[in-house]
């Protein structure tokens, strides 16, 4: 069962992002449970607003974020999000460094 990460694992670049979602523009599919693909992991960034982000059960998480805040997208973990009050965001994806040594 997974928590909400702190930080971002050692290791891991960013290679694309999202485009900015807006409360009037949030796709359902964000709204609903979803997941990233094996490997990739997120930092969603809260550019206005809030918004609530939670884990699916099993995994036991949720956090409220205002403007400014960020928040950890462990991969494969089943997550929503949702604003709270009208708002921009988007996700920045990450994978792990080929140069990086274990």
């Amino acid at each position: 069962m997974s928590t909400i990460p702190a930080r971002m694992p050692e290791g891991f670049v960013a290679y694309g992002r999202s485009p900015d979602f807006h409360s009037d523009n949030l796709p359902a599919k964000l709204q609903s449970a979803h997941s990233t693909k094996a490997g990739t992991w997120g930092l969603l960034h809260l550019l206005e607003g809030n918004l609530r982000f939670r884990l699916e059960p099993p995994h036991d998480g949720e956090r409220v974020l205002n403007a400014g805040d960020t928040v950890v997208i462990e991969a494969e973990v089943p997550h929503r999000v949702e604003f709270i009050t009208p708002g921009r965001m988007f996700v920045e994806f990450y994978r792990k460094d080929p140069a990086h040594a274990d």
